[in-house]
């Protein structure tokens, strides 16, 4: 049992396994919820224009994922650093990158479905392409996106927090596509569920392990949640 002595180190054990679990599936339900649809741009927004649910849930799925996987790198990076800190530091340092680099895509990738349906396709087709290569401070940083897993796997591998199927499976994480409104390859499902493999059991050991929330942090808990559900209504007002 956790002693009150103890040092907290974030993000602790329910953040570090819910972020765990909930990161990779909120990525594999926005990579799959697209996989009927052309990978490149024009086709994803044809299909938004023809499908606007559909396409708001898979790229809100998927910009979910990016910000609930960030805790989960980490969870990881704090474990992989009790024995290769070095391993922990770049490669946790990488994937965070990555993550806030495919973070930013999801605000371009909303913005260009907004001009679908107030400028409509054409033109919002017309915009993306114009603008494709426009400059922005992350493209500096594409590599992180794919380097951050692979060196973060390694680290995993040689501090033994996971077995070699696993640190594998992490390692895929670098072969999903990055930029600007991708569809879904085979690739990516690939490379998503690997993050699942890799990733979920960790999560629910943590979460299993250790004891149960005492009546009073389970009331804090619930507090906070209905606290975090005003608020962001709240938000959404403006």
């Amino acid at each position: 049992m956790t002693s009150p002595h103890d040092p907290y180190v974030f993000p602790g054990r329910w953040l570090a396994g819910t972020s765990l679990v909930l990161g990779p599936v909120l990525l594999l339900a926005g990579v799959l919820l697209r996989v009927r649809f052309d990978f490149f741009f024009p086709d994803q927004l044809a299909a938004y224009d023809e499908y606007p649910v559909l396409m708001t849930l898979s790229y809100s799925a998927f910009a979910a994922g990016a910000v609930v996987t960030a805790p989960a790198v980490v969870a990881l990076a704090v474990r992989v650093g009790a024995a290769e800190r070095w391993w922990a530091a770049v490669g946790g340092t990488l994937t965070l990158v990555g993550l806030f680099a495919r973070t930013f895509h999801a605000g371009v990738d909303h913005l260009a479905f907004e001009l679908v349906g107030t400028l409509g396709r054409n033109a919002a087709v017309s915009a993306v392409a114009d603008s494709y290569q426009g400059f922005h401070i992350f493209q500096y940083v594409s590599f992180a996106i794919m380097l951050g897993w692979i060196v973060l796997a390694v680290g995993a591998f040689r501090s033994r927090v996971l077995g070699p199927p696993r640190c594998v499976a992490l390692a895929l994480m670098s072969a999903l596509p990055l930029g600007v409104l991708k569809g879904t390859t085979p690739l990516s499902i690939v490379a998503v569920a690997g993050l699942c493999v890799a990733l979920v059991p960790l999560g629910a050991r943590i979460l299993l392990d250790g004891p149960r929330p005492t009546r009073r942090a389970a009331a804090r808990f619930a507090l906070a949640a209905a606290l975090v559900v005003v608020l962001g209504f709240v938000s959404s007002l403006g």
